[in-house]
């Protein structure tokens, strides 16, 4: 495999990979603000946006080399990474509504 490929799947393995462990990050954090933990919630929404930070550095690489002449080779792969990470979005955002919602839904409680 040629170096410039080798580059250019590390890419996208890392959108996959970040994009994956964003969506569990914001699972994660769900799953506590359901038991009251949200200290915990709230860690693992940093966490996820962390992860989301670093996929989307990796997309931008992407694009940059797109816009200076690069052409990335549209395979399945590469456009299963950007499916991951869109949806992994999507389930962060999701997530911190979900969490607000149990925080105010403990707030009024109490």
């Amino acid at each position: 495999m040629a170096e410039e490929e080798e580059q250019d799947l590390e890419t996208v393995m890392g959108l996959i990979v970040n994009g994956g462990n964003a969506k569990s990050s914001a699972f994660e954090a769900i799953r506590a603000a359901k038991e009251g933990d949200f200290e915990t919630a709230d860690a693992k929404m940093k966490e996820a946006n962390d992860f989301l930070i670093q996929a989307h550095n990796s997309q931008t690489q992407m694009l940059t080399d797109e816009a200076n002449g690069k052409h990335a080779k549209v395979t399945l792969l590469v456009v299963h990474s950007q499916d991951h990470m869109m949806n992994a979005i999507t389930f962060r955002d999701l997530a911190g509504e979900i969490v607000d919602l149990y925080k105010r839904l403990d707030k009024e409680g109490k």
